[in-house]
């Protein structure tokens, strides 16, 4: 890591350091490179962002009452003006709140995205009113250059590996992995593969609490662990989970971020989320780590899952229509 530090570090993709490791050897590979870069780039529910939106005059007190961003709804049980915005949020009156099935769903990652473009969105808000925050109402457009601080704040992202999700009933299911035709007509399967951050690094050597990384265009932050992390699952002789392992918490400066790698969007019949561009420099500290990022799409196994049986939730046709 000595020419990292001066600025002539070998970096390598997740993809080239595979040939390049099977033609100089582990050993040597690992004396040349120091750092393998790897990225995802998928649908991540479990994703939103903070906003402190600055004081009106008369000030208002949004928790306590409701606010909105386009039609969607914010969680305002924090300060005066804190607020946070979901990913899969959506109107709550709004017929496509119904997700039919063909219907284009709206929700909070489209907002996130609209906002990182640089676009206004109308912010309206009612309040109970205070000797200190007297106001009651608010109705205003309002875009990320307004805004004191906006943070994106993903508490689970960059899973680990995944389901491979399959459908064995007679009728077509819609859910967060897509739509899944009948009789097994299908299979939806969402990972970078040999691409993807955390089978890179399967067993968490470098990247942890503070860690750097890529995050929607910009710069961001491993937080920690993420929600659902569980790292104790049946691996591969090279480390890789056959089922849904490990999970980041991350976040990052929004207004540095670009729509190009936040993008909101709809899935048929479920609802809303956030496809989210993640980037994880591996840093390759010794042979073992260099071992790991040499990951193949052959080599990662995982889990078949039907979810007409295993998501008893999803029973065809269980919707209002």
């Amino acid at each position: 890591m000595r020419r990292s530090r001066k600025g002539k570090a070998v970096v390598l993709t997740a993809e080239e350091i595979i040939e390049f490791a099977a033609e100089k050897g582990l050993k040597k590979a690992a004396q040349e490179v120091d750092v393998v870069t790897t990225g995802t780039f998928g649908p991540m529910c479990s994703s939103g962002a903070y906003f402190n939106v600055g004081h009106t005059k008369p000030r208002i007190k949004l928790g306590g009452g409701k606010t909105y961003l386009n039609d969607i709804p914010v969680y305002v049980g924090l300060a005066a003006v804190d607020f946070f915005l979901g990913a899969t949020a959506m109107p709550e009156d709004d017929p496509r709140n119904k997700i039919f099935p063909g219907k284009f769903s709206y929700g909070g990652a489209y907002v996130i995205e609209e906002l990182v473009a640089g676009k206004d969105v109308v912010l309206t808000a009612t309040a109970y009113g205070t000797d200190c925050y007297p106001r009651k109402t608010l109705e205003t457009y309002i875009s990320l250059k307004d805004m004191n601080e906006a943070s994106l704040f993903n508490i689970r992202n960059a899973y680990q590996n995944y389901n491979v999700a399959v459908n064995l009933s007679d009728k077509v299911i819609y859910t967060y992995m897509g739509v899944l035709q009948p009789k097994m007509g299908n299979a939806n399967y969402c990972s970078a593969g040999q691409l993807s951050p955390l089978l890179n690094d399967p067993l968490y050597k470098t990247v942890g609490v503070g860690s750097r990384i890529f995050l929607g265009g910009g710069v961001g932050y491993v937080v920690g662990t993420g929600t659902q992390h569980n790292p104790g699952v049946k691996r591969t002789e090279g480390g890789v989970p056959k089922m849904p392992a490990g999970t980041l918490s991350v976040t990052g400066d929004l207004k540095m971020m670009s729509p190009n790698w936040l993008r909101g969007t709809s899935f048929t019949g479920y609802g809303v989320t956030l496809t989210v561009g993640i980037g994880v420099p591996i840093p390759i500290l010794d042979e073992e780590i260099l071992r790991y990022t040499t990951v193949k799409d052959e080599e990662i196994w995982t889990q078949v899952v039907d979810y007409s049986e295993a998501y008893p939730q999803c029973i065809p046709g269980s919707w209002e229509r």
